[in-house]
């Protein structure tokens, strides 16, 4: 294999204004590396519309929070939202979140930190983006939706908007050192 040069944009501050170009940066290196698959992180889902017009072309697959992290019985993805998607082309998964599920309720019930939170708040020294984008690589490869011997592209963001993409090669949840986070596109400069 030979070197690689690649830019990576280091935004002044994290935040939705940061989505139309971190968009824009995922789909140009989705084009010079030949990768299809884009996993994008949206809540209510303006992200993942977003995503589907710019990454039209490529395989979408925007990712959820989980029913019930905002309240029992809540989805947080719009109803409008996820029909847009759906029509652009996309793909919407929800799933139990690779860092929460059960240690999350070991912690709120016994107030202590399981081995998957701990990663989590590891990760985020890289900023909330690359932690959300290792996440949804778990969860996509746990359920069939990416392979683990193709690279794809992570979108994510801090708080609102995509702000972080990378380049990373996914992982079974159980494998986890196996992921490889090979190329930061773009994040937030924290």
């Amino acid at each position: 294999m030979k070197d690689v040069e690649a830019k990576a944009v280091y935004f002044e501050r994290p935040g939705p204004e940061n989505t139309a170009r971190t968009l824009r940066l995922a789909r140009k290196r989705a084009q010079e590396l030949g990768v299809k698959t884009v996993l994008v992180a949206s809540t209510q889902g303006e992200t993942g519309v977003k995503a589907c017009q710019v990454l039209k072309g490529l395989k979408v697959i925007v990712v959820t929070h989980v029913t019930g992290f905002k309240g029992p019985d809540t989805q947080e993805l719009l109803p409008r939202n996820r029909e847009k998607i759906l029509k652009l082309g996309g793909a919407v998964f929800t799933t139990t979140h690779a860092f929460g599920g059960v240690g999350r309720a070991v912690r709120r019930r016994l107030n202590t930190y399981q081995t998957e939170e701990i990663i989590a708040h590891a990760l985020r020294i890289f900023g909330q983006g690359v932690k959300v984008g290792c996440e949804m690589a778990l969860m996509a490869a746990d359920a069939g939706l990416v392979r683990t011997d193709e690279e794809i592209i992570a979108v994510a963001g801090t708080d609102r908007g995509a702000d972080t993409a990378v380049v990373l090669r996914p992982a079974h949840a159980q494998d986890f050192f196996s992921l490889r986070v090979n190329e930061i596109i773009c994040k937030p400069r924290l």
